[in-house]
């Protein structure tokens, strides 16, 4: 893929290294050489971006290209929005007033170049901002009043650089285009961001499985790239993004999907997915509409705490509605303990889920994409415990044997039922948990983003397994751009 720094005036910006090519903004909105250019990275610096204007047409047109432009014509429209910068600037509230107590001044500005600035006590700040409005080259202007505001943020052109800041720009824009590359003799189709936290004590892939998610991509032409929660400002860049982090809705993943989407890349779990899968009172209520056989629940709230032991009996087992990994989940074994329990879950949520107990020595996992079931396996229970997983502290998990079976092996019933619950969530990456008692597959809960670990899911089906994960990504990436060509 090419990289193209699109300017008003190529003599102000004097950075040249390979694969770069500074273009004049004009030039690239009219030359058929970069409308036949099927892939390419465009860096948009021109000086005006207001609507209609010669920087807002040259990610326009980027982006109906098939191009990546940054900032995108999303970006350039939410910085016009007065409304946007305030809201950023009460999610940012605290950073800035840390960020800012020092200024003597009733005005502030800073140079944000490519989520940097001068000095170094603001990139946090800096790439905070860069990562809401990902454009790069930006200006912040904030005002005191009973504390610091965001008064302003706008884009600038490279002929906005003062002097003194350009070799400090060019070292920020050799080090943003320095993002690793894997080499090889054939260019990507397209490529791939893998959303990780290395540091993750749950982390739903494991170094192994990613290196062979990275091996079986790259056999199908996709280039798949490691990125942090720090390179949020970075998605425009990629054609689709596989979130490979716990997920929930209050939490940077969810940012992520949400911008991956907005900018119009395959995403894999997408928004909704994981808005529908992070919330058990949900599922619920699904399970229920549509005849879903999941063990005997009840909606708790305030008024209804005297039902549970009535309609479920004991022990009976709480979930908090945002629960994944076991945590958030207890069970009651007599009702002093629920009230406790009850009473700890409603300082967060007005709602708890109660379901019934079902004893098993194991769970089944199915794991769903594009409505086909991937692979099955037996979560047993950890020794001694009542869940396949029993947390011994903040970093500390043991588990219960992971035993994956063929598919034809597992029950019939279950995989249907799994893709059956699986398709009222979406088409995304699921892991669909079921107990099996007196004969009946009964769905626990939908997981979006599921494990796949070396040695453990993909036991049986192997490479086959990252294999068909990455097909989907292909069929899908190839639809879009099929789409994107025929309009």
């Amino acid at each position: 893929m090419s990289v193209l720094i699109v300017v008003d005036n190529p003599k102000l910006w004097p950075l040249n290294f390979p694969d770069t090519e500074v273009v004049l903004g004009r030039e690239y909105l009219t030359n058929s050489r970069f409308v036949d250019e099927k892939r390419a990275t465009v860096f948009n610096l021109c000086r005006t971006q207001g609507y209609q204007s010669v920087g807002y047409y040259v990610s326009l047109l980027a982006a109906a290209r098939g191009h990546k432009p940054l900032p995108s014509v999303t970006t350039l429209q939410d910085l016009r929005q007065s409304p946007i910068v305030r809201i950023v600037s009460e999610d940012l509230e605290a950073l800035v007033q840390r960020a800012l107590a020092h200024i003597k001044a009733d005005r502030f500005t800073v140079s944000i170049y490519f989520g940097r600035n001068l000095a170094r006590r603001y990139d946090r700040l800096c790439q905070a901002l860069f990562n809401y409005f990902p454009s790069p080259l930006l200006r912040a202007e904030f005002v005191h009043v009973d504390q610091w505001r965001l008064h302003s943020l706008k884009p600038i052109s490279s002929g906005d650089i003062p002097a003194s800041h350009r070799d400090f720009v060019i070292a920020q824009a050799k080090r943003f285009f320095a993002r690793p590359r894997v080499a090889t003799r054939i260019p990507p189709r397209y490529e791939v961001a893998v959303l990780v936290d290395r540091e993750a004590v749950d982390a739903p892939s494991d170094e192994r499985a990613l290196l062979r998610f990275v091996r079986a991509g790259r056999r199908l032409g996709l280039q798949l790239t490691m990125i942090d929660k720090e390179d949020i400002g970075r998605i425009a860049e990629f054609d689709g993004l596989f979130i490979r982090e716990t997920t929930s809705v209050n939490h940077h993943t969810y940012r992520f999907a949400s911008r991956a989407a907005a900018e119009g890349l395959v995403v894999i779990d997408d928004p909704t997915s994981i808005v529908r899968c992070s919330n058990k009172v949900y599922q619920a209520e699904l399970f229920e509409r549509h005849g879903i056989p999941c063990p005997p629940t009840l909606i708790v709230h305030r008024d209804n705490t005297d039902k549970v032991v009535p309609a479920l009996g004991l022990p009976v087992v709480l979930k908090r509605p945002d629960s994944s990994f076991s945590q958030g989940v207890v069970r009651a074994e007599d009702e002093a303990s629920l009230a406790v329990y009850l009473a700890q879950f409603f300082e967060t949520s007005e709602l708890v889920v109660a379901q019934g107990f079902v004893p098993s020595a194991f769970d089944w996992r199915v794991g769903v994409l594009d409505g086909r079931a991937l692979y099955a396996a037996r979560y047993h229970m950890a020794r001694g415990h009542w869940q396949i997983q029993q947390s011994e502290g903040p970093s500390r998990r043991r588990y219960g044997k992971v035993e994956s079976v063929p598919l034809d092996a597992a029950p019939a019933k279950a995989i249907a039922v799994a893709v059956r619950a699986a398709g009222l969530i979406g088409d995304g990456l699921y892991g669909v948990d079921i107990k099996e008692a007196k004969g009946r597959f009964l769905v626990i809960e939908i997981n979006d983003n599921p494990n796949i670990d070396a040695g453990y899911e993909d036991a049986v089906v192997g490479d086959g397994l990252y294999q068909a994960v990455m097909q989907v990504f292909l069929d899908r990436l190839d639809r879009q751009s099929r789409r994107a060509h025929d309009r």
